[in-house]
């Protein structure tokens, strides 16, 4: 509002807050006063004015320039899209509420009553929205420290299935039958979450029964050999399966890089290619393979220090697969058999060894029980059989 020591009197009113007030403390006064009084407040006024929209435009050129950098801070940590949006939209409306408060303010209304307003406001959708906020807590929770991510496979709340959609709120899963589960973050965030895709390397396990008198030593031998049969199995170490794979798909790459090299050398392609190699420089030529060189130097020692860096305890340790003699049971010789894979492999290397141990092992020789009971009779002395006959 505009204040009373804007105005020459000196028995004005100390602070005018309404239009009223300022209207009846010009009663009284004579016309050349009363012009001079509300010409002395249009011009104060207009200074505030004047000083407000320069203070806008300022703190709007600030906030872009905050925006941009909370922007490429979360983009250059990859942080997760959704969270990134989030994070965006409540830094700019943040700001741009501090700023009209200000502005606000400078102009010369009293934002105190606001500012309550506000805040009573704040209080009560709190109090109604306890649930979703805390549902609200659980999502910004799951997006930083990232639990699981979106096409992992967990297990939660009583449900399984792939993530499809991470949301700030709710968090979206597809079970094997396809069905489309909504699941509130708040219970994600606070309970406990088995997640099946969060390592690469899998152990699985398999229980077979074998009937009594079957020979254990050959059955260990012939399981052995049908697992590491199997190209997806883990042989010795996890790290030397992963440095194999990693080469295979390696050396796939680069052969279908190199078919297509091929066809676009072929025909007229082929002919301008050679031309405008020929038209290069032998200085060009040579930095061009310096550089390439440079480049699988480079590869090679990232990839040598990544995996001196990265390899845990466990993927250092031999992990062959194993045959135990697990227990002996009433109608069986019970063995387990664990082995390791990637788990995109687990199920395939899970029901395709289930397959192969019924049909191989009885080929062999070997049989699968069914439960059974042996039944012992006593010998009945003749007399008692006579007196049963009669």
């Amino acid at each position: 509002m505009i204040q009373s020591d804007l105005l020459p009197l000196t028995d004005a009113p100390q602070n005018i807050e309404t239009t009223k007030g300022f209207l009846e403390s010009l009663k009284g006064l004579g016309f050349e006063d009363a012009l001079h009084s509300i010409a002395n407040g249009i011009v104060h006024f207009s200074f505030r004015l004047m000083i407000a929209i320069l203070v806008f435009y300022l703190g709007k050129y600030i906030i872009k320039k905050l925006y941009s950098l909370v922007y490429g801070i979360l983009v250059s940590r990859a942080v997760d899209a959704s969270l990134t949006t989030f994070v965006l939209s409540l830094v700019r409306m943040v700001l741009y509420f501090i700023l009209i408060i200000t502005v606000i303010g400078i102009i010369g209304i009293e934002t105190s009553s606001f500012l309550a307003l506000f805040a009573s406001a704040g209080v009560a959708i709190g109090m109604a929205l306890s649930g979703t906020l805390q549902n609200f807590a659980g999502g910004v929770l799951i997006l930083l420290l990232k639990p699981y991510k979106v096409g992992d496979f967990i297990e939660a709340q009583g449900f399984s299935g792939t993530v499809k959609e991470i949301q700030i709120f709710h968090t979206i899963i597809n079970t094997t039958d396809n069905k489309g589960i909504i699941i509130p973050n708040g219970g994600l965030s606070t309970g406990s979450i088995n997640n099946y895709s969060r390592e690469d390397y899998r152990r699985v396990d398999w229980k077979i029964g074998l009937s009594y008198g079957c020979d254990y030593a050959a059955a260990r031998e012939l399981i052995i050999s049908m697992l590491m049969s199997d190209d997806r199995i883990v042989k010795t170490t996890i790290e030397a399966d992963r440095k194999y794979r990693s080469e295979k798909e390696n050396k796939s790459k680069l052969e279908h890089q190199r078919i297509i090299e091929q066809n676009k050398l072929q025909g007229s392609q082929e002919s301008e290619s050679q031309e405008s190699v020929k038209k290069e420089g032998w200085w060009k030529r040579f930095r061009r393979r310096r550089k390439e060189k440079q480049l699988i130097i480079q590869e090679k020692l990232r990839d040598k220090v990544s995996l001196n860096e990265n390899i845990s305890l466990n993927e250092q340790k031999e992990v062959p697969p194993f045959v135990g003699l697990s227990e002996l049971a009433d109608s069986s010789v019970n063995l387990v058999i664990r082995a390791w894979t990637r788990s995109d492999f687990y199920w395939g290397v899970f029901f395709g060894m289930n397959e192969r141990f019924y049909k191989e092992l009885p080929e062999h020789g070997f049989s699968f029980p069914f439960p059974q009971m042996d039944i012992h009779i006593a010998d009945v002395p003749s007399e008692l059989t006579e007196n049963l006959v009669k």
